[in-house]
């Protein structure tokens, strides 16, 4: 174990948030008709951006601000730098550069030849501290003139409006954190775990100092918990980010979360788990560990609770350690701080009973009394284990279109296991280490119900029934080989080109036809003057299955995706490697070859984004016609979105 969360932490050093410039406008009158328009950059701490320049292809990225007037207004002169730059020659690129830090001002003279009139500004930067830089952001503003003398605050970007949400969201962090707390209070229930609970309450019956202290001692032990189970992952993490940067590549999460190798570990981490549930042998700490740290807990004082707490933590390992690696694991699907946060709120959940008991020792005489439940408990823990395994390793098989794992083989799989859990709840099928089970009660019987009720609705998928409650676990539809009925499939247009780049392995939802190059689909979209629909998606994306069986399988999202736009997905993970030709070279001067670092790598130094779903609605002239959109599960809302786009595209071409 010690050695799996070594990898788990070295594999979590993950991207971190993206700084940004931003920028405030005024109009400063400098009498008769002339006018004054002066932009500020606030920058943030301990990156600086570049002066104006030029530096040519060879050098940084200068910040350049294009003024174009409107009716009514003429350019004065050309844009000034009133910040002096700190000015040095920098040997990487062989000239003299500028850069700017904290704050920088830019001043752009205009003279009135009307009552009123307005100037568009395109503004362009790049941020970087002293390891590297962030992709170049930019920013599009229309200033009125005369205007208001205070300042107006304004966004960095169009896009930061969109409500991204993914795996690394919000909405996916907060079901992790929800998952975490239901495994921290499972962890209770299992026969390594749940027999510390006298052990508890012994110790602190004998508890001195009155009621005050008494709540203390509890909080203490509750923190103690928390603070064994979190702080180490948490410094691992935070060490290892230290040690690689704040600005780590986009790619280190996306080689995470979709690498084979990864995903392999994962799934066999998950198989040992589950046969450690299983009883075929137990995940346990060196014997000399746990009685050290026992021995010190008879002490008194603050030593001996935080000794006790480490007791409980080394003695329950053996059965907390599977569900602690799981739900690390899992986490590591979500932004940077995921890990830690699902663990607290694990730990959490876990030390509140023990709390609780140290607080109020008399409600152990309520609890039921040890015996065959605990480890019928973790027997079924066991099973869910087998079934959330196979998650890993379809990601790995849909990323390198292996065709291990097509949906009605995962399927069949999930249908067996869920089955299995059935028999063994009915008292069918029986473990080395269960009791005798002459009856079953109620508890059991309902819980046997729910499992078959499940595999009853599993069962119509094998003949390609949608099951949009799992659509995000289970492989997408198009790589089941036998499918009864097309359900909401919907022909794609017949004017569609029957030749597409990457279409012989890249298939969209709903018998729906599109792109998957975007220079194929913006040149199709000109020529038949349709706006393009992005989609920027990943073959191990939770979420991305969830928004096209739950939305875009609504009828009205169909016929408007099927008649008004052209479709171009866009895959962030998949690992084909594309011919020399189409290989793409960073700013950095890093040479992309996979289709998915690619698309990757364009979502984020275009977009500033590496979350899916993300939805861009684009015209003709390569600009968003409104903002994008992310994971939002309203349909109406997603109507909304298209209608309001083909609505910008009719305005603007």
């Amino acid at each position: 174990m010690k050695k799996i969360l070594t990898i788990l932490a070295a594999l979590t050093t993950l991207t971190a948030a993206a700084q940004q410039a931003t920028w405030t406008s005024r109009v400063e009158p400098q009498g008769g008709d002339a006018y004054r328009i002066l932009l500020e950059a606030q920058i943030p701490a301990r990156y600086h951006m570049y002066d104006m320049g030029p530096y040519g292809t060879d050098g940084p990225n200068a910040t350049t601000l294009a003024f174009t007037p409107g009716e009514g207004v003429e350019l004065v002169g050309s844009v000034e730098l009133l910040t002096p730059p700190r000015r040095y020659r920098d040997e990487l690129f062989g000239m003299e550069i500028g850069t700017l830090e904290g704050k920088a001002l830019f001043a752009q003279e205009v003279r009135l030849t009307s009552e009123q009139g307005s100037v568009a500004v395109a503004l362009e930067w790049m941020l970087c501290d002293e390891r590297s830089c962030t992709p170049p952001d930019d920013l599009q503003l229309t200033i009125r003139i005369p205007e208001n003398a205070a300042p107006t605050a304004v966004k960095p970007a169009e896009v930061a409006e969109a409500p991204v949400k993914d795996a690394a969201g919000n909405k996916g962090i907060w079901a992790l954190i929800i998952e975490a707390i239901l495994w921290g209070f499972a962890a209770l229930l299992t026969p390594c775990v749940f027999p510390m609970v006298p052990m508890t309450v012994s110790y602190f019956l004998k508890g001195e100092g009155g009621p005050a202290m008494g709540r203390l001692r509890a909080a203490l032990y509750g923190l103690f918990i928390v603070g064994l189970y979190t702080l180490p992952i948490a410094a691992i993490i935070l060490i290892t980010r230290a040690a690689g940067g704040d600005a780590v590549t986009a790619d280190i999460f996306n080689w995470l979360a979709t690498h084979w190798l990864p995903n392999v570990i994962f799934f066999a981490v998950f198989m040992l788990f589950a046969a450690s549930f299983f009883g075929a042998f137990e995940i346990t700490m060196p014997s000399r560990l746990v009685n050290k740290a026992d021995a010190k807990a008879d002490t008194k004082g603050l030593g001996g609770i935080f000794f006790l707490a480490l007791t409980l933590v080394l003695v329950s390992f053996s059965c907390t350690g599977p569900i602690v690696g799981s739900v690390l694991i899992k986490s590591t699907s979500g932004e940077f701080w995921a890990p830690i946060l699902t663990m607290l709120a694990f730990s959490a959940a876990f030390a509140l009973p023990f709390t609780l008991f140290a607080l109020f020792p008399s409600v152990l005489k309520k609890l039921p009394k040890s015996g065959g439940w605990l480890n019928s408990v973790k027997i079924v823990i066991g099973f869910i284990e087998v079934a959330l395994g196979f998650k890993f390793l379809s990601v790995a098989d849909q990323t390198y279109h292996w065709g291990l794992l097509d949906r009605e083989i995962y399927l069949a799989i999930w249908i067996v296991v869920f089955s299995l859990l059935g028999l063994y709840l009915l008292g069918k099928i029986k473990f080395s280490h269960d009791s005798d089970l002459p009856h079953i009660g109620v508890g059991r019987l309902a819980l046997a119900i729910a499992v078959f009720t499940f595999v009853v609705y599993m069962i119509p998928g094998m003949w390609g029934a949608p099951l949009k409650g799992l659509s995000g676990y289970l492989p997408p539809l198009t790589t089941q080989d036998f499918v009864l009925t097309p359900g909401t499939a919907t022909p794609a247009a017949p004017t569609a080109p029957a030749a597409r780049k990457y279409s012989d392995f890249l298939h969209l939802p709903h018998g729906l036809e599109g792109f998957f190059d975007l220079q194929e689909a913006e040149a199709y979209a000109a020529e038949v003057g349709k706006p393009l629909f992005i989609d920027f998606t990943g073959h191990g994306c939770v979420n991305c299955r969830e928004m096209e069986a739950r939305v875009w399988s609504a009828p009205e999202v169909l016929a408007i995706l099927k008649n008004d736009y052209v479709i171009c997905a866009l895959y962030s993970d998949d690992k084909k490697q594309l011919p020399e030709s189409d290989w793409v070279t960073t700013d950095t001067g890093k040479v992309l070859k996979s289709l998915g670092k690619i698309n990757s790598y364009y979502a984020l130094k275009t977009y500033g984004v590496n979350a899916q779903p993300y939805y861009v609605l684009q015209g003709r002239d390569g600009r968003p016609l409104v903002p994008p959109r992310g994971y939002d599960l309203s349909v109406e809302g997603f109507v909304e979105f298209l209608r309001s786009g083909l609505e910008a595209y009719k305005a603007r071409h």
